[in-house]
């Protein structure tokens, strides 16, 4: 009986339960968590995400587990059995697509869209950028069709828009066309937004000159406070007529924006971009790792989707290079083509990447305020991607 006792005992402990799966998506996290702290890799992002991929792992305690419906198969009695607490978070926040549209709101009570209103031609290069999705899309089609892959067009959708490093809005269309591949989704969308510095720079240095590099461009024009407030109700109109189904994301968007540039609701933007942001991404990063179990996460198709989105993103920014380099051939002002790789949505980080490289070039060449003309670009393009996606992919079937 006492042997029995140590037994059980020991069978409930972690070191028995744990599995060389558990072990190594652990270690995993633990390096996400390593990045962000040692190499300050997106740290609100990534330390939430790990931290949430480590509970994910912890055996027997089921942190993970989804909240689900039992049906009585003779007193047909529907019970609730409560998951554990990230699985709550998540069904939540992420499976509704809640926390993305919030995520949005405070996006655009901190976003400047100045240099976007001031030199319009750079939303051509946030534009560009949404080619990866696209590409990825009719590729992901193309592996189903020829080589056996098992995804349906509306998980290709899912899968593509990666490429935007647009972490809400890959959450958000995951969410609407690919629920079983929405944790995979969100934690690769999140992976390459974080890791944004070290994927794009040798990107943009293969396609691009040293004397490219080092073009400066011409100070922005002042934005009067009228085209301020005017432009995020302009873009919501545009939505609503043209494509209402990119609506939620884009409106979150300029609702946000319109908080910050409105002039008499600062609290209301201060609130929006500090403390409901700072709580919803506690919550997101927390409830994206949870889908870094061992028993989700270590699967042939998971891994595809990550490879798959890696080439999205490497695309994305491939365009917008590319079609800086095309407009420098027309007449007009220089534009460095390195913020064209800015055209993903990863705000700030991208934008920050490309002044980086430019300083490399010239110490003196300041392209941050540039940088972010199609940064901003690439957040709307991403949605816009996102609406066209969700418009077109149904049709299709």
């Amino acid at each position: 009986m006492f042997v029995q006792t140590l037994h059980e005992v020991w069978l409930a402990t972690g070191i028995a339960a744990m599995d060389i799966g558990s072990l190594f998506m652990i270690a995993v996290s633990s390096l996400l968590i390593y990045l962000a702290i040692r190499k300050e890799f997106e740290p609100l992002l990534l330390i939430p995400i790990g931290f949430g991929g480590i509970l994910a792992n912890v055996p027997i305690a089921g942190i993970a587990t989804a909240t689900r419906e039992i049906i009585d198969p003779l007193t047909l009695e529907i019970t609730t059995e409560f998951g554990g607490f990230l699985g709550q978070i998540y069904g939540f926040g992420i499976a509704s697509g809640l926390f993305p549209v919030l995520i949005f709101v405070g996006i655009g009570s901190m976003t400047d869209f100045g240099p976007l209103i001031a030199n319009p031609k750079t939303a051509l290069l946030g534009a560009a950028a949404q080619f990866g999705i696209f590409s990825t899309v009719i590729g992901t089609a193309i592996l189903t069709e020829f080589f056996g892959f098992g995804f349906t067009l509306a998980d290709a959708g899912a899968i593509a828009i990666i490429g935007g490093a647009d972490g809400p809005t890959a959450i958000f269309i995951a969410s609407q066309l690919s629920p079983r591949l929405l944790g995979a989704v969100a934690v690769a969308a999140y992976t390459y937004m974080a890791l944004v510095p070290i994927i794009q720079p040798p990107i943009v240095r293969l396609l691009t000159t040293k004397a490219e590099r080092g073009i400066r461009m011409k100070q922005l024009r002042q934005v009067s406070r009228l085209e301020r407030i005017l432009f995020p109700l302009a873009a919501l109109a545009l939505c609503v007529l043209l494509l209402p189904t990119a609506a939620p994301l884009i409106g979150a968007l300029m609702f946000g924006n319109l908080l910050r540039e409105s002039g008499v609701t600062e609290r209301l933007a201060r609130a929006a971009g500090n403390e409901m942001i700072n709580i919803v991404t506690i919550l997101l990063g927390l409830a994206v790792g949870s889908k870094l179990g061992a028993d989700e996460f270590l699967r042939p198709e998971t891994l595809g989707i990550v490879l798959l989105g890696l080439v999205a993103f490497a695309i994305g920014t491939a365009a917008g290079v590319l079609l800086a380099k095309v407009l420098n051939m027309l007449p007009g002002n220089k534009i460095n083509p390195l913020i064209g790789a800015a055209g993903v949505s990863a705000v700030p980080m991208a934008a920050r990447v490309a002044a980086r490289l430019g300083r490399d070039e010239d110490h003196g060449n300041y392209l941050i305020m540039h940088a972010m003309g199609p940064n901003v670009a690439g957040v709307l393009g991403s949605a816009v991607a996102a609406g066209v996606l969700l418009a077109i992919i149904p049709i299709l079937g």
